[in-house]
């Protein structure tokens, strides 16, 4: 459910609510009884963990591409090295 902005005209109160997106627009403020209007804010961005990257969904290409990169290096690891 969204969370909504608004402010008071008369008492110049700033508030959040949360309303479902089908409910209509607040009208009057339940402190004092003047118009309210909803304000514009910018939307919430939370990043958790370690955060987003392009790489974190792949286009089928480029996993593709992945998994023969991690054989490749696993083949690689898995062969005996010389050393003279």
């Amino acid at each position: 459910m969204p969370t909504y902005e608004y402010q008071c005209d008369s008492c110049r109160r700033v508030f959040e609510i949360r309303q479902r997106i089908s409910e209509p627009p607040l009208t009057t403020c339940d402190t004092c009884g003047g118009r309210v209007r909803r304000l514009l804010s910018a939307a919430p961005f939370i990043l958790k963990g370690n955060g987003w990257y392009v790489t974190d969904y792949p286009s089928e290409s480029r996993k593709k591409a992945l998994e023969s990169e991690k054989s490749a290096s696993s083949a690689k690891s898995a062969s005996p090295s010389h050393v003279a």
